[in-house]
């Protein structure tokens, strides 16, 4: 008697658990990395209304209840995940932008080269102004940040790491979107890669605004 045929479900066999897991890239990098994004653009912004308004939001912000609990799982260990699964993809992932030269192709490398760029800037960023925070207890405010900011070379490397991590973020949400199966026909994805491209504007005007601020 034959056994009857069965089809492998979707987490069981080595494709269905890379699906799983670029899933959860992609949703990782969206729902709490990218609010936390959002989240932190605006709180930086606030600089623009001047070094008080700045330094009462962060001592609001540092006085949330169990906040490095907080940190670490809606903010650490996501970015930790997609940072190793995204340099994962990148590895296996080939690039043909230099062969074929249309613009998606090209987005497929920058999406890449901005991750990896963005890891940089956000664990610099990061040992800055938390990490040494909480090691050596460096105070966080408006004069801190400024005078950070003075060196002309980690001002560039700033500007740099606002467009990359704009770039990643917006046009991770394009693809994302496709990913997901949300912009299916060719129409959908030319208009949510335009809606992409003026967020990406946007939140780059943004954070470089808030780099002169200080």
């Amino acid at each position: 008697m034959a056994e009857p045929l069965t089809t492998p479900s979707v987490g069981r066999t080595p494709s269905g658990r890379r699906f799983l897991l670029a899933r959860l890239h992609s949703l990782a990098g969206v729902v709490p990395l990218g609010i936390f994004l959002l989240e932190h653009l605006y709180s930086n912004a606030i600089a623009l209304l001047g070094p008080k308004a700045y330094d009462s939001h962060v001592r609001a912000l540092q006085s949330i209840p169990f906040l490095p609990f907080f940190e670490i799982v809606l903010i650490g260990i996501p970015l930790l995940y997609h940072a190793v699964f995204g340099i994962y993809m990148a590895i296996l992932s080939r690039n043909n932008a230099l062969s074929y030269s249309y613009s998606r192709n090209w987005k497929f490398v920058l999406q890449r080269v901005s991750g990896l760029i963005t890891l940089v800037f956000v664990a610099y960023h990061l040992w800055v102004f938390r990490l040494s925070s909480t090691f050596f207890g460096t105070e966080v405010n408006y004069s801190a940040v400024q005078e950070h900011l003075q060196h002309p070379a980690i001002f560039v490397f700033y500007v740099l790491g606002v467009i990359s991590t704009m770039f990643h973020f917006t046009n991770g949400l394009w693809t994302g979107l496709i990913t997901w199966g949300i912009t299916v026909g060719p129409k959908a994805q030319m208009i949510s890669e335009r809606i992409s491209f003026c967020l990406f504007v946007l939140l780059t005007g943004v954070g470089i605004a808030t780099l002169f601020a200080f």
